[in-house]
C-alpha cells in the first residue's frame, strides 16, 4: 500500500483525539453501576460502554476519513467495502471490557490505520486511568506521553516478566492456553494475566514485561501494540517464528523484547522438552 497518498501525521493527530475523547466516555460510565451483557459464553462481556465509546469512534472516523473501512469490535464493519480501499481502521473501544465490568482500572481504547494486508502503519492506544497515550507511525517510532518507547535489554528468559491471556472458549476448549503458561511459570521470572491485549502490547514496547503471548486475539486488540513493539526494538511473530496474518490477525501472536524471542518459541514449540533455567 502507498501510504503516502495520505498525511500520516494528521491522521494520527485526529486518532489521538478520538482515542482521548472515547477514554473520557469510559471514565464516565466506570463509576456507574455494573451493567454488562454476556456474548456468546458468559466469561465474554460487552458493556454500554463498549457500545457507546465505539459508536462515537467509529462515527468520528468516518467523518474524517470517510474512504477508509473500519472494523470495529462490537458493529462488525463500516465504510466502503473492504476490498474498496487501501485504508483498514481496527478499533476495540474498550480493551480490557472484564476489568471494567469488575471496576478493575485497567482497560483502554485501541485505534490502528493498516493496510489491506494488515500490515500497521500508524497506532494509538489511550488508558484513561493512567492517562498513559502511545501513539506511534511505522518507521517513525512510538512514543507514551511524548516519551520514546524501547523495549528492555533482558537476554535471558529466565530472567523475564511475561504476560499473557486467555481465549473466550477456555472453559470447553483443550487448546486453552493453560499447558503453556505452566511451561512458562517454570522458565521466566514470573508470568502476568492483566487482561488487556492492547496494553500488554504497551508493555512489552516500554520494556515492562520481556514477552507477551496469546492465542485467540482479535486484530483490534493487537494492530496498534504490534507496531509499538516493533517500533521500539522489539520482534513480533507467530508461534513458529514467522512474521504472517497469524501474528496480526491475534491468532498465536507472540511479541518480544527481540532478545528473548527464540527461547520464547523454543517453549511454545517444545513444550516440557524445552530448555530450563540453571538453578545455582
Amino acid at each position: 500500500m502507498n501510504s503516502q497518498s495520505l498525511d500520516l501525521h494528521a491522521a494520527l493527530q485526529t486518532a489521538e483525539t478520538i482515542a482521548r475523547q472515547a477514554g473520557a466516555i469510559l471514565r464516565e460510565y466506570y463509576e456507574r453501576p455494573r451493567q454488562a451483557d454476556h456474548k456468546q459464553v458468559s466469561v465474554d462481556l460487552v458493556t454500554q460502554a463498549d457500545r457507546d465509546s465505539e459508536a462515537f469512534i467509529v462515527g468520528a472516523l468516518r467523518d474524517a476519513f470517510p474512504d477508509h473501512h473500519i472494523h470495529g469490535e462490537e458493529g462488525g464493519g463500516y465504510g466502503p467495502p473492504p476490498n474498496e480501499t487501501p485504508y483498514h481502521w481496527y478499533v476495540d473501544p474498550l480493551d480490557g471490557t472484564t476489568n471494567f465490568a469488575h471496576r478493575m482500572p485497567h482497560f483502554a481504547v485501541s485505534l490502528a490505520l493498516a493496510s489491506a494486508d494488515m500490515q500497521p502503519i500508524l497506532g494509538v492506544v489511550y488508558d484513561p486511568m493512567l492517562e498513559e497515550l502511545y501513539k506511534g507511525i511505522q518507521g517513525e517510532g512510538a512514543t507514551v506521553n511524548g516519551r520514546p518507547l524501547r523495549v528492555s535489554d533482558i537476554t535471558d528468559l529466565a530472567q523475564s516478566l511475561a504476560v499473557t491471556g486467555f481465549p473466550y472458549d477456555r472453559w470447553t476448549s483443550p487448546d486453552n492456553n493453560v499447558e503453556h503458561v505452566a511451561n512458562f511459570v517454570v522458565r521466566t521470572q514470573g508470568i502476568r494475566r492483566v487482561g488487556a491485549a492492547a496494553l500488554d502490547l504497551c508493555y512489552v514496547a516500554a520494556g515492562r514485561f520481556e514477552l507477551y503471548w496469546e492465542q485467540g486475539a482479535k486484530p483490534w486488540d493487537v494492530q496498534a501494540g504490534i507496531l509499538f513493539v516493533e517500533e521500539a526494538g522489539g520482534r513480533v511473530s507467530d508461534y513458529s517464528g514467522n512474521r504472517n496474518g497469524d501474528a496480526y490477525r491475534g491468532q498465536k501472536i507472540l511479541a518480544s523484547n527481540g532478545h528473548v524471542h527464540d527461547q520464547a518459541l523454543a517453549v511454545l514449540t517444545l513444550g516440557t522438552k524445552a530448555p530450563r533455567p540453571n538453578i545455582p
